[in-house]
């Protein structure tokens, strides 16, 4: 841990040096020279102390950045390069959550804590934040813990609907590392890198208090982190479909078991308007536990009274409609049933209103202008991080909405300039466990049944495969570092899936770019050398790509 720059003990002996000041300010009008001598000595200390605080402040910037870095690293160390499927990987083994949670003594504030639980393959993250915001309209204090994170690991950790102050991060992860590197060995190692995160969010919420703690499982339920809680307040599914197959199940049904694996015995459950197969397994659990599983009914327009729902796309309806239950379940049981609405078509009251339009969520239909190209000249990206066949088709939808509609992001540099032309430029990567025949024809068809088809893709990998979590990231410097033959299976996918043919010699409608920066500065340069052309570039595929892009589009 840093120590204290000497500087502080400098300004504690100056400081009260300027105590004299408002008296020799006063005495300076007397012709005494001994009383002027004090007014210079005085002035001289304030100097004097105002340039030890700067300079401290300069100094503990520096430290908190190595010390943040430091954490990093030390989080990176925890990711295991296993599958997490593995059964050899003994790090990832259930039972050993109940020795983290002796070890940080977390079971009795895990057990007082008033938790809403969410599982799901789409809009798990999305119906989380809209139950969390609804909550904190409310006025009860909020914890949300959700994955993965974009720019920043503190994204993962909400208080109050603000990530974690850099301050309290650093306080809270060196409580639990210290005592789970105090007490782990070979034989209860210390937890993989998801696991410790669900570990650090359960101090963060009990050591701050908050009244409701908003838990997004991180991967299928049964045995994901979050599902130490043994008593929650409130379940929800939302939509469910194929993800993440080779460890859930290769059916509808058998993933449907996994994410029912979050019910427990006599707790309210509701779940999104599922396909058949999967609302009869999860049907199934929630008979055997004696569950009462509702499905929640999306959410009407004319019950937001004329306002807008703050995560945008049509398929937030159905988010917003399992929100709604969640809290309005958990505010009953809370015994806040004057709070709930009535009933499922009247206008929602005011505060859930409130809660659901002023909601925010990173990389979920998100629209970013790029400031650095000229006025005159206009990039945009749209980001979406869907990454499965079912988001794919929404994505495409929303992506062809907004554009085909001239859905423009305000410019404080051209506020009423347009562009005549544009171009539609897909950014795209994903995971390598990712099926790409399941994903790219979900996108190229939807977006062609809503008349939107794309002049360019382009296939790069993600930003933040070369670094660890720090946010200094960049690419190899050697071109022959980089393994692009992902990239270049992907688009030959794209360019059968365009033309019937493997063929990519033509740079005509895709390119491969060996790195991130250098796809930015490719569309930049295409924006500044075709000022008529507005540039619509829809990045997607992986949420770590928006991340990457978000981090530096924004810089």
């Amino acid at each position: 841990m840093p120590h204290r720059p000497p500087l502080a003990q400098l300004r504690r002996l100056l400081v009260p040096c300027s105590s004299f000041l408002p008296a020799a300010v006063a005495a300076a009008a007397a012709p005494d020279p001994g009383r002027r001598r004090l007014l210079l000595y005085a002035r001289e200390m304030a100097s004097i102390a105002t340039a030890a605080d700067a300079a401290q402040a300069r100094a503990g910037g520096v430290v908190a950045a190595a010390e943040y870095e430091d954490v990093m690293g030390r989080l990176s160390s925890l990711i295991t390069q296993k599958v997490r499927a593995h059964s050899g990987n003994r790090g990832n083994q259930w039972d050993l959550m109940a020795h983290y949670l002796q070890i940080l003594e977390l079971e009795e504030p895990i057990a007082r804590m008033k938790v809403i639980h969410v599982a799901g393959t789409k809009g798990k993250g999305s119906t989380c934040t809209f139950t969390e915001s609804i909550l904190r309209s409310c006025g009860f204090s909020t914890g949300l813990f959700t994955s993965p994170h974009l720019m920043d690991v503190r994204e993962r950790f909400r208080l109050n609907g603000v990530d974690i102050s850099e301050e309290k991060f650093l306080k809270y992860f060196w409580w639990c590392w210290n005592k789970l590197k105090e007490k782990t060995d070979d034989n209860i190692p210390m937890p993989t890198y998801f696991r410790f995160l669900a570990l650090l969010a359960f101090k963060i919420f009990s050591a701050e208090q908050v009244d409701v703690a908003v838990l997004e499982v991180g991967l299928g339920g049964k045995f994901d982190a979050t599902n130490v809680v043994e008593a929650p307040v409130v379940c929800g599914i939302s939509s469910l479909g194929y993800d993440h197959m080779e460890i859930l199940g290769n059916t509808l049904g058998e993933i449907a078991g996994e994410k029912a694996g979050i019910f427990k015995k006599g707790v309210p459950a509701y779940t999104a308007p599922q396909p058949e197969e999967a609302m009869i397994a999860l049907k199934q659990r929630a008979s055997e536990l004696g569950v009462s599983l509702q499905v929640a009914h999306p959410l009407e327009p004319r019950q937001l009274k004329d306002q807008h729902l703050g995560l945008h796309g049509e398929h937030q309806y159905l988010n917003a409609g399992l929100a709604i239950a969640l809290a309005s379940t958990w505010l009953e049981k809370q015994g806040h049933v004057d709070r709930i609405p009535l009933n499922q078509t009247d206008p929602l009251p005011d505060q859930f209103i409130s809660g659901l339009s002023n909601a925010s969520l990173q990389g979920r239909a998100q629209i970013v202008r790029d400031s650095q190209v000229s006025s005159g000249e206009e990039l945009v990206f749209y980001l979406d991080g869907a990454h499965s066949p079912e988001s794919m088709e929404i994505c495409a939808r929303w992506f062809s909405h907004v554009t085909k509609e001239g859905r423009r992001v305000p410019s404080p540099m051209a506020p009423s300039q347009s562009c005549g032309n544009s171009q539609k430029i897909l950014l795209f990567n994903c995971m390598s466990v990712r099926d790409p025949m399941r994903l790219l024809p979900h996108l190229v068809d939807t977006s062609a049944q809503n008349g939107v088809h794309f002049d360019m893709a382009l296939f790069v990998p993600n930003q933040s495969q070369y670094n660890k979590l720090g946010t200094n990231s960049s690419a190899p410097a050697e071109p022959e570092q980089i393994d692009l033959s992902w990239q270049l299976s992907l688009q030959r996918v794209w360019e059968k899936l365009l033309h019937g043919t493997n063929n990519t010699n033509s740079s005509e409608t895709s390119l491969v770019v060996e790195s991130l920066p250098q796809a930015i500065e490719w569309l930049r340069t295409n924006a500044r050398q075709n000022r008529s052309t507005s540039f619509q570039v829809l990045v997607t595929g992986s949420l770590h790509l928006v991340g990457d892009v978000l981090r530096l589009v924004k810089k």
